[in-house]
């Protein structure tokens, strides 16, 4: 009762579209849950972001959940996610494609879940990994273990939003590092992030993770901006 009497005056509002929830509804409301841009890359093999590392970087699989549309519900989803502290968009959005990704023998055989990690100083600043928040959703709905140690950012780089592909390639060569590959040595990982575009960031973490065969690796990222 208490929480329907706070509700008239402080309503909880969708993540995407900023209405009101109603009473069953939690994080996004049930017209923009049934209007998310599911892009089914998980069910293609040579779907345009796997397409993308060709020639790159050496990968199993790689998909995204959502389309990433300027002005749209996405974009609104990540904005509040990574500026906002609204952390429970990042778990919730992980759970709804792990529903989706356990209907696929491909990846099945995940053995972890690594999230592309930020540099200490960024993640203090905001509080928290948004990419730790999808991987801990992923992780929670496909019963698979979560590793934030094994892979670490070692210097903080410029923000990637304005930066040319070959830009952001240079922006992000050489600054990861593996601590711990006893643990992941001769897994099956499976690397999510936030968004790709250029897939730099990700080629990045691969080729570390993938140093000295240690182990195998597919990408999994909230959304698509390609």
């Amino acid at each position: 009762m208490l929480s329907d009497f706070l509700n008239l005056f402080y309503p909880s509002l969708c993540k995407a579209c900023g209405k009101p929830l109603l009473k069953n509804e939690q994080i996004i409301c049930t017209y923009c849950h049934y209007h998310l841009p599911h892009t089914g890359y998980h069910t293609s093999p040579d779907n345009p972001v796997y397409k993308l590392f060709w020639g790159r970087t050496n990968i199993l699989f790689a998909a995204a959940f959502l389309h990433f549309r300027k002005g749209g519900r996405v974009q609104q989803l990540l904005h509040q996610l990574k500026y906002t502290n609204c952390p429970e968009i990042g778990e919730h959005l992980g759970q709804l494609y792990a529903f989706q990704l356990k209907q696929e023998s491909c990846f099945a055989p995940i053995d972890v879940i690594i999230p592309v990690p930020l540099h200490k100083t960024k993640q203090k600043l905001r509080g928290y990994n948004q990419s730790e928040l999808f991987a801990s959703g992923l992780a929670s709905g496909l019963k698979r273990e979560i590793n934030t140690v094994s892979l670490r950012r070692e210097t903080a780089t410029e923000t990637q939003t304005k930066k040319s592909r070959f830009s952001r390639y240079l922006n992000t060569k050489e600054v990861f590092a593996v601590s711990h590959p006893e643990r992941i040595a001769g897994k099956h990982i499976l690397l999510v992030d936030d968004v790709v575009t250029t897939g730099s960031t990700l080629e990045a973490c691969v080729n570390t993770l993938n140093q000295n065969n240690l182990c195998k690796v597919s990408v999994a990222t909230i959304a698509a901006a390609l």
